[in-house]
């Protein structure tokens, strides 16, 4: 818990200069086909990773784009300063910033601040599990008919996987009460564990988006697997989420679109 409660600060800190610095221009960066990084995803890894090392000198970092520093048998952070990078340079609220420290592959403590989107995630392994202070729980919607679910379709998916996605999105817009394409990992399983969505679909997905919203979500009693049911780890690509009660009827859709 301690731990947890010394690197709030650092993540807050991380995040509300993210707020300021979208406000004025930004400077961008192209990544992977029409991905992008700006100045700002830059600044607040910048806050995070200086912030972590001076709290835990001894633990290594993962990082989205400063990549991985330190000893690979040590215990680790893994952080995402800035996930919803093309929502944020668009001026909408959809992005937050996460960071998990791990030790022996499991999740110790999760964060997730996503300060324009009124969400403040918070894990710590068997003792805390909240949204906003209050304890996390997932929604009480028990069929895909009355879900909302969101479905991850980004500007560095390969033609092949915008095609999957595509397929995804539209067997769901028969089915679902709603879908939404947001793109921000650990916002969407954030929204799940605080009973705002009912599920996500992601079938590429990036360790770093999610490692501090994966456990929080389970802790809220929600599921993340794979599409052939198998619980996801943290370097999945396949991220099926959802509050557990259409979690089943859910995998057998994906399945049927022949994934």
């Amino acid at each position: 818990m301690a731990l947890m409660r010394s690197a709030e600060p650092i993540v807050t800190r991380a995040a509300t200069t993210l707020v300021e610095m979208q406000r004025g221009p930004r400077a961008t960066t192209r990544k992977e086909l029409r991905d992008i990084v700006t100045d700002a995803d830059l600044a607040a890894e910048k806050i995070v990773i200086d912030g972590l090392r001076l709290l835990t000198p001894g633990a290594a970092i993962l990082s989205e784009e400063a990549g991985f520093s330190g000893a690979s048998a040590a215990s680790r952070w893994i952080i995402d300063p800035l996930d919803g990078t093309v929502n944020y340079a668009a001026g909408l609220p959809w992005f937050s910033v996460s960071a998990a420290y791990h030790d022996g592959g499991e999740a110790l403590i999760g964060l997730v601040e996503s300060p324009l989107s009124g969400i403040s995630g918070r894990y710590v392994r068997g003792a805390l599990a909240t949204i906003n202070g209050e304890p996390a729980r997932v929604s009480d919607t028990r069929s895909l008919s009355d879900a909302v679910v969101s479905v991850i379709l980004t500007s560095h998916f390969q033609p092949d996987e915008v095609r999957t996605a595509a397929a995804i999105i539209d067997r769901l817009g028969s089915v679902v009460r709603g879908v939404r394409i947001v793109v921000s990992g650990a916002l969407e399983m954030a929204w799940i564990a605080a009973g705002q969505l009912d599920a996500f679909v992601s079938v590429k997905s990036d360790l770093v988006s999610h490692a501090a919203a994966m456990p929080l979500l389970r802790a809220a009693n929600g599921r993340v697997t794979t599409i052939a049911g198998a619980d996801s780890q943290f370097d999945d690509l396949q991220k099926i989420a959802t509050n557990g009660h259409v979690h089943d009827e859910l995998l057998t859709l994906l399945q049927e679109i022949a994934l």
